[in-house]
């Protein structure tokens, strides 16, 4: 469940508190608060899981990977499956506190979640996947506030989706040559030698659109100075993966925390 590991929860998390601080202008209500919180934990642990079980064949052969539990025997397939059935039902239950249209849109969040780790086998564009996913908590956070998904929800639904295949594929920089070896595919093989390139296009698309938001929205400018430290941040990561050492690339992918870490708190002082 990596719960040792909370980088995954935190990055799942950000952008959910923006979308509950944005659709409740600022005030978002603890029962919202509580089950998205509750619900981000659950499912990035889930996502980890069928993960480790649809990896579990590989991971062995990955360096940074050949010590998790199932790659070394430590848990079979079968006690994964149960664990990962234990979450599904577990977020399923704390969902149901939320209206009925927000339970429906929760089935495609699972949907996602459930093929991410499948894709990496058939496409070279599971971060794509991985971003669908991880920002799939934005229209229900809209819809459980609103009861309807502005268009609003949907732009930051694609700003999110832009960070994490940034941030995913500077992931995927760190196992890169391991991967080509045993067939993995990332957008990290896809980009090549455009890879840091690419990087900074999303990178740069994400604040774009969040800046867009702010517009539309008239937040304060207090949270256009968040969007600078988060440039800023954007640009101290490309500082690392210019060289594309994997230890520097794997701290550039955690830094990311930081930047969501901001833009929630630009969010959060401008409301």
């Amino acid at each position: 469940m990596r719960t040792d590991k909370p980088i995954g929860s935190l990055l799942l998390l950000w952008p959910t508190y923006w979308a509950l601080w944005l659709a409740s202008e600022g005030m978002p209500n603890w029962l919202h608060l509580v089950v998205f919180s509750i619900g981000v934990f659950v499912m990035r642990s889930a996502g980890c899981v069928i993960n480790d079980y649809a990896d579990r064949k590989v991971d062995g052969h990955v360096e940074r990977t050949k010590m998790r539990p199932l790659a070394s025997g430590k848990v079979t397939s079968a006690e994964a499956i149960q664990l990962f059935i234990l979450l599904i039902v577990s977020a399923f239950l704390v969902v149901l506190l939320l209206s009925w249209q927000t339970v429906l849109l929760s089935f495609g969040g699972l949907v996602l979640a459930f093929c991410y780790p499948f894709m990496k086998r058939y496409t070279h564009l599971p971060q794509v996947v991985l971003g669908a996913a991880f920002s799939w908590a934005i229209p229900m956070a809209y819809m459980a506030v609103l009861g309807h998904i502005p268009s609003e929800a949907w732009i930051l639904y694609i700003a999110n989706l832009c960070w994490t295949m940034a941030y995913d594929t500077m992931y995927g920089m760190v196992d890169r040559d391991d991967d080509v070896k045993i067939g993995i595919k990332s957008t990290a093989i896809l980009f090549g030698q455009f890879d840091k390139f690419i990087v900074g296009l999303l990178q740069l698309t994400t604040l774009v659109l969040l800046g867009f938001i702010a517009f539309e929205q008239k937040l304060s400018n207090l949270f256009y100075i968040s969007l600078i430290c988060s440039a800023s941040l954007f640009i101290y990561q490309q500082y690392l993966i210019k060289d594309r050492v994997p230890a520097l690339c794997f701290k550039a992918f955690l830094n990311n925390h930081n930047v969501g870490l901001f833009i929630f708190i630009g969010i959060a002082i401008a409301l």
